[in-house]
């Protein structure tokens, strides 16, 4: 493929060879994408995750069909972390109606999120959530943008330790609510924390990721593409030769193999109803790992545009 391919271009390929030109790379990732460790338990997840709060929101219009096809698709090459967003009763349980089909099952690692007020309304969407995704132990409960924080945190502890949850952790996906997350964990050690960070959103790697990393805590990222404006600020722009170095090719790869250099990151969350779009994303975590210096240059660039 062309250093100079951009997204459109890819698609534009991907319609052309078919799904079957993933198929080949699918059957080498499935056993191969890169892992990282949780701190909290040594248990290890793969780099590239799905946001699925785009597919699920679109499952009373559009029917399960395209989620269905992106959770394959992620799963086809070795990824597993689902990363949701309760909304109503009709989409979730067209979720938990996906992720239950026998080739989902057992295949991926599912999260939720409290984002209500008041512990019995945070409490009842968490028993929702339970019964809507058929699942009687979430793989990870977090507390949406620290949403009445101190009142939920207790109960994500209790859940935990009673089998609810396998890990508990707190969401952040903007800079005005970083010193808010710094006091958290000043006082409490949650298995996971989501933040927002990428190639154009980048204040979280001067501080809040070396913290997370020397805290052994699990690190998953939000925002990728800056909820797609990333694409929009780049539309024109040809994807620098230099990029080859480390087997870019497209600019969803520079920002996820940007994000994916930092070791304090475990997995990085790419939202999309497509599943070529899961398939591009997904290879990010494979070949080469940008050095120091070409992230300065990747840095110095996407400044400049």
């Amino acid at each position: 493929m062309s250093n100079t391919t951009n997204r459109r271009d890819f698609m534009a390929l991907m319609s052309v060879l078919g799904a079957a030109s993933f198929s080949t790379a699918a059957s080498f990732a499935q056993q191969s994408m890169p892992r990282r460790t949780i701190p909290s338990t040594g248990e290890e997840l793969p780099v590239i995750g799905l946001g699925s709060s785009k597919p699920v929101s679109e499952i009373a219009t559009r029917g399960p069909g395209p989620l269905a096809s992106v959770l394959r698709e992620l799963v086809a090459h070795g990824g597993k972390l689902v990363d949701t967003w309760p909304r109503n009763a009709e989409n979730d349980a067209g979720f938990g109606r996906v992720i239950n089909e026998p080739d989902l099952r057992d295949a991926l690692f599912v999260t939720t999120k409290i984002d209500q007020v008041g512990a019995a309304a945070g409490t009842r969407q968490f028993r929702d959530t339970q019964r809507l995704y058929g699942r009687d132990t979430l793989d990870l409960t977090q507390i949406f943008s620290l949403t009445d924080l101190d009142t939920h945190w207790p109960n994500l502890k209790e859940w935990k330790a009673a089998g609810d949850t396998r890990y508990i952790g707190v969401t952040v996906a903007e800079y005005g609510l970083y010193d808010q997350l710094k006091s958290f964990l000043g006082r409490e050690n949650p298995d996971f924390v989501q933040i927002n960070y990428s190639i154009t959103e980048r204040r979280a790697e001067d501080e809040l990721l070396p913290m997370l990393q020397d805290r052994g805590i699990a690190v998953i990222i939000n925002r990728p593409f800056m909820n797609g404006s990333y694409f929009d600020r780049l539309e024109n722009e040809p994807l620098p030769a230099w990029t080859a170095e480390f087997d870019c090719e497209t600019w969803a790869h520079f920002s996820l193999k940007y994000i994916l250099a930092n070791p304090a990151v475990t997995c990085v969350l790419t939202e999309t109803s497509n599943p070529v779009h899961m398939a591009e994303n997904s290879m990010a975590a494979f070949g080469a790992t940008p050095s120091a210096a070409a992230r300065a240059r990747m840095r110095e660039f996407i400044d400049r545009v």
